[in-house]
């Protein structure tokens, strides 16, 4: 791909050119969003490294593409820490399983397992007279994608670390059982259970 040619790492996340393809395989033109509390902070583009333009201001993060944030946060464990080059070609090969599971767009799935894991209700400490009280709160639609992320990278750090599934695979699995809400996979089992602790303290 000539210069010329290459996505515009600092414009709009919403502005991206659709017709560029994310590592040059997977199309961002026809990605569906079935939740629309999440819609505006689920950006997908075809730049898949900024490096780290966004990062000093605040909030920025949501006009990151997904993908990205996805990368970033599997970099965020103490063995895996700064190795975003490493932690891209993990997803670049887990996209290439997805695809051949499920033969659908993996940024698509990716997007639907975040809509899926994403908390809707979650608890607060409150302190009357030294007493601390449980109280259920509605999560802000940019926090539910935040812990949706957390939870899918602990999900696959979980899966991969000290066993014999490769990160790749422990990537596609988990997203794949994310995109499907099996409530086996890590991530959606801990939204329930957050979801379920909030219920009780209403």
């Amino acid at each position: 791909m000539a210069a010329e040619d290459q996505p515009d790492p600092d414009a709009p996340a919403g502005d991206a050119d659709v017709s560029a393809k994310l590592f040059g395989t997977w199309e961002m033109g026809e990605i569906e969003y079935a939740d629309p509390s999440t819609e505006r902070y689920i950006q997908v583009t075809p730049v898949a490294h900024t490096a780290g333009r966004h990062a000093s201001k605040q909030f920025k993060k949501s006009q990151i593409s997904i993908v990205e944030r996805f990368i970033n946060r599997l970099m965020q464990t103490e063995d895996n820490t700064g190795k975003k080059q490493q932690s891209l070609n993990f997803v670049r090969d887990a996209f290439e399983l997805v695809h051949e599971r499920t033969e659908e767009n993996p940024v698509q799935v990716l997007v639907t397992a975040v809509e899926n894991a994403a908390p809707r209700e979650e608890t607060v400490r409150l302190k009357y007279g030294g007493i601390s009280v449980p109280k259920a709160v509605d999560v802000a639609p940019q926090r539910r994608v935040d812990q949706a992320l957390m939870m899918l990278a602990e999900g696959v750090y979980k899966d991969s670390f000290k066993t014999s599934t490769s990160v790749p695979e422990a990537i596609a699995n988990q997203l794949v059982g994310a995109a499907n809400y099996d409530v086996q996979t890590y991530a959606i089992s801990q939204k329930e259970e957050k979801e379920r602790v909030a219920a009780a303290a209403r």
